[in-house]
C-alpha cells in the first residue's frame, strides 16, 4: 500500500502559533502547506519581481523585502528578522538556498529571540566550510577523499593549491568552501586549465556565497552520488530515513533523484546511514540534515564523505513519498523543543519514488537559461503522483531567481512503475510560452542505462545532444493555425469597429473572394534552417493547448509535447532567405552575441587583441550559471560590451574581424 502523498492532520498541539517562511517559489509554498496543515499562521516575505507570487498569496500575512536581486530581499537578514518581529513570528524556517545555511543569519534569529529552524550555529559553521567539515567528520572516522584546500585565500591560497594540484594529480575537481548545490565547481583535468579553473570558481564563489575560499578533490571517475536524510533532536536521538540516489546530474547540478537507491544493498545502507548519523552526531546536529557520499560504481560498498547540507533538500519529496514523513513539521517540532517521535526501527521504506525537476532552459541550446511569461500551467495529475511547483500561469520567468519552475514526483510499488508514473506525469505537464527541459527529461529516462538503475555523475553529459524539433504533426500545425486564426479574427473585428465607416467588404482580411470564400492557411517555421510550412485552419482536436505569446509565435502541446510554432509572412520568409545569403557571403566578420540573457562578469581580451577560434571573449552570468560567448574563429576582436552590462538573449557582445592573410593587401 503506498504512502499517502501527504501525511495525515497530527492531533497533538502546534509547535508554534507564527512562523515566517524565509523563502520564495515552490519550497516557501510546501513550507506554507505544512503550516497551514499544523493550524500555524504563515508570513511570507517577497521582493518586488514577486509581488503577486503563489506563495505570497498563500500565506497568512505577506511583507514586502525589497527590489528584485536577491542581494537586496531574500538575503537581507535585517530585514527579514524585522519583518519576523513586526508580524509576531516566533521562528524563522529558511528553506533552501539563500539565507538557510547561513551562520551569521542563525545567530541574528536568535540575538532577536526567533527560534531558526535549523541547525545550531556550531553545526553551520563547521559543515558551511567544507575544508572544515572534511576534517571534522574524518576524525569521527566518516571516510573522505582525498584532496587539499588553500589556508590562506587570494593569491598566497592560490599557490597552495597549484603545488596540491601537482601532488595530488589530475583530474581533479575545484570546489568553493562555502555553499552547495554544485555551484562553482569545476572539472580540471591537466595543470594549463587549473589557472582557469579557479579563478571562474573563486568568481562564482564569491558572488553566490560571500566567500572565495576554494579546495581540491581528486575527481573520481564515473562515481555515483548518495546522499542519506537525517533527522537529529535535542535530546540526543538521531536517526537516517534512508538513502537518495541522486546521480543523474547535469554540470553538478541535480536534475533526477530517486528513493531508495537501485544498486545499493541493505548491508551498504545500514553503513551509509551510520556514518551519516556520526556525522550529524559530531557537530550535535539539530534538525533535519543531508550527507553526501560519493560511492564507487565498481565498488558499490565503499563510499566517501562529501558534505553536510545543514538544511532541508531540494530532493525532500521522495523521501516523504516513501516514509510517509513530513520532514517540514519533523523540522519544526525539532526547532520547538520537542523530542522525535521515532526511533531508527519506525523508519521503513515503502515503495519508489522518483523526482525529476522541471526547469526553464533550452537543453537545444546547451541548457542555457529561458526567460519569459508562461503564458499556460497545467500540472499533472494521477496516482502517486505529486507537483511542487513554483509559478503558474501569468506568471513571469526571470534571470533574478534559479530558473526551477516545478518539481514533479511519482511513487510507485516499484521502480519500474514509479519511472512509468514519472513519464506520464511528464507528458501531462504544459508550459506554454518559455522553454523547458521536459523533453530532454523524458528523453533521459527512457535511456537504457536509467531504465537499468546503471548510473553515473558522467551519463548526462555522455549523451547526444539534444537536437531541436524540425517537424511538428499535423494536429500540431491544425491547431496552430486555428490559434493564430482566431487571434487575427479578434484583431480584426476591433478594426473593424475603428473603420466602421470604411466599406466593409474591401476592409475584410480573411479569405472572402469573389465566387465563395477559401480557405484561410498559414505558413509557420519550426525550426532553424528548416524549410516552411503551409497549413490551412482546421476543426481544433481534443486534448491539445495552445497559446500565442506575445511576439506572435504560437506554443502547442499535444500528445506529451511541446512545439513553438513561427508564423511567416511572404515578405519574411524573402527577407530570410536574403539574410541568410548575406551572412554566409559575410562569415569570415559574423556577430558574437549571447547565448543567454544575463550579466557580464567577466571579459577575456581587449579590443583590438587577435583571438583564436574557440576562445573565450565574454563570460555571462544568469540564474547561478556562467556561459562563455566564444570566437568563431581567429580574427580581431571589437567588444561591445563591458563588465556588469545586463545582455538579453541573442544581443551582440563582440565583433571578430578576419584578420588579413599573409601577402593580403591592406
Amino acid at each position: 500500500m503506498p504512502k499517502p502523498l501527504f501525511p495525515k492532520p497530527t492531533l497533538s498541539k502546534p509547535p508554534f502559533h507564527t512562523v515566517l517562511v524565509a523563502n520564495r517559489g515552490e519550497i516557501a509554498r510546501r513550507i506554507i502547506r505544512t503550516l497551514r496543515r499544523l493550524g500555524i499562521r504563515s508570513v511570507a516575505v517577497y521582493s518586488d519581481a514577486d509581488a503577486t507570487a503563489a506563495h505570497v498569496q498563500e500565506a497568512d500575512i505577506a511583507v514586502r523585502l525589497g527590489p528584485a536581486p536577491a542581494t537586496a530581499s531574500y538575503l537581507r537578514a535585517d530585514a527579514i528578522i524585522a519583518a519576523a518581529r513586526d508580524t509576531g513570528a516566533e521562528a524563522v524556517h529558511p528553506g533552501y538556498g539563500f539565507l538557510a545555511e547561513n551562520a551569521d543569519f542563525a545567530r541574528a534569529c536568535a540575538e532577536a529571540g526567533l527560534v531558526f529552524v535549523g541547525p545550531g550555529v556550531e553545526a553551520l559553521e563547521i559543515m558551511g566550510d567544507k575544508i572544515r567539515a572534511k576534517a571534522h567528520v574524518a576524525a569521527f572516522g566518516v571516510p573522505v577523499i582525498a584532496g587539499a584546500a588553500e589556508l590562506e585565500p587570494g593569491a598566497g591560497g592560490e599557490a597552495e593549491l597549484v603545488a596540491a594540484a601537482s601532488a595530488l594529480g589530475f583530474p581533479l575537481l575545484v570546489k568553493p568552501s562555502a555553499g552547495g548545490g554544485g555551484k562553482g565547481m569545476q572539472e580540471v583535468r591537466s595543470a594549463t586549465e587549473l589557472p582557469a579553473a579557479l579563478a571562474a570558481a573563486r568568481r562564482i564563489a564569491a558572488a553566490a556565497f560571500g566567500d572565495d575560499t576554494l579546495l581540491l578533490e581528486r575527481l573520481i571517475e564515473r562515481p555515483r552520488h548518495i546522499e542519506v536524510q537525517v533527522l537529529a533532536d535535542g535530546h540526543g536521538t538521531v536517526i537516517s530515513l534512508g538513502e537518495r540516489e541522486c546521480t543523474l546530474q547535469r554540470r553538478h547540478q541535480k536534475v533526477v533523484e530517486e528513493a531508495p537507491s537501485p544498486m545499493i544493498d541493505s548491508v551498504t545502507r545500514q553503513r551509509l546511514g551510520e556514518a551519516a548519523c556520526a556525522a550529524a552526531r559530531s557537530v550535535d546536529y539539530v534538525g533535519a540534515g543531508t550527507v553526501e557520499f560519493l560511492v564507487s560504481a565498481e565498488a558499490p560498498d565503499e563510499f566517501a564523505f562529501i558534505e553536510m547540507n545543514t538544511r532541508l533538500q531540494v530532493e525532500h519529496a521522495v523521501t516523504e513519498l516513501v516514509t510517509g514523513i513530513d520532514l517540514v513539521e519533523q523540522q519544526l517540532r525539532i526547532a520547538a523543543g520537542e523530542r522525535l517521535g521515532l526511533g531508527q526501527d519506525d523508519v521503513h521504506i515503502d515503495g519508489h519514488a522518483i523526482e525529476a525537476r522541471v526547469y526553464a532552459e533550452s537543453p537545444e541550446r546547451g541548457f542555457l537559461p529561458a526567460t519569459g511569461r508562461m503564458l499556460c500551467w497545467h500540472e499533472p495529475h494521477g496516482e502517486g503522483v505529486r507537483v511542487d511547483a513554483a509559478a503558474r500561469t501569468g506568471d513571469s520567468i526571470t534571470a533574478d531567481y534559479d530558473p526551477m519552475i516545478a518539481k514533479v514526483i511519482a511513487h510507485g510499488d516499484d521502480r519500474e512503475q514509479a519511472l512509468a508514473r514519472l513519464d506520464a506525469a511528464l507528458a501531462d505537464t504544459v508550459v506554454l510560452g518559455l522553454d523547458t527541459n521536459i523533453r530532454f527529461l523524458r528523453v533521459l529516462l527512457a535511456e537504457d542505462a536509467v531504465l537499468a538503475g546503471e548510473l553515473d555523475t558522467g551519463l548526462i553529459a555522455r549523451m547526444p545532444q539534444l537536437l531541436p524539433r524540425t517537424t511538428a504533426p499535423a494536429a500540431v500545425l491544425g491547431a496552430a493555425a486555428s490559434t493564430l486564426a482566431a487571434a487575427l479574427a479578434l484583431d480584426e473585428a476591433l478594426d473593424d469597429r475603428v473603420a466602421s465607416a470604411a466599406s466593409p467588404t474591401w476592409l475584410r482580411a480573411d479569405a472572402w473572394r469573389i465566387g465563395g470564400a477559401q480557405p484561410r492557411t498559414f505558413t509557420f517555421l519550426v525550426g532553424d534552417g528548416e524549410p516552411p510550412v503551409e497549413v490551412a485552419v482546421a476543426p481544433g482536436e481534443e486534448g491539445i493547448s495552445t497559446a500565442r505569446a506575445e511576439d506572435g509565435n504560437i506554443w502547442v502541446h499535444a500528445a506529451g509535447e511541446t512545439y513553438e510554432l513561427r508564423p511567416w509572412s511572404r515578405r519574411e520568409l524573402l527577407e530570410r532567405q536574403l539574410a541568410g545569403r548575406v551572412r554566409a557571403e559575410a562569415s569570415t566578420v559574423p556577430d558574437v552575441r549571447a547565448p543567454m540573457p544575463g550579466t557580464v562578469v567577466a571579459i577575456a581580451v581587449a579590443t583590438g587583441d587577435l583571438v583564436a577560434a574557440g576562445d573565450t571573449l565574454v563570460t555571462i552570468e544568469a540564474m547561478k550559471m556562467e556561459h562563455p560567448a566564444t570566437a568563431p574563429h581567429a580574427g580581431v576582436v571589437h567588444l561591445g560590451v563591458a563588465v556588469g552590462d545586463l545582455v538579453a538573449r541573442d544581443q551582440v557582445v563582440a565583433h571578430v574581424v578576419a584578420a588579413p592573410a599573409e601577402g593580403d593587401i591592406p
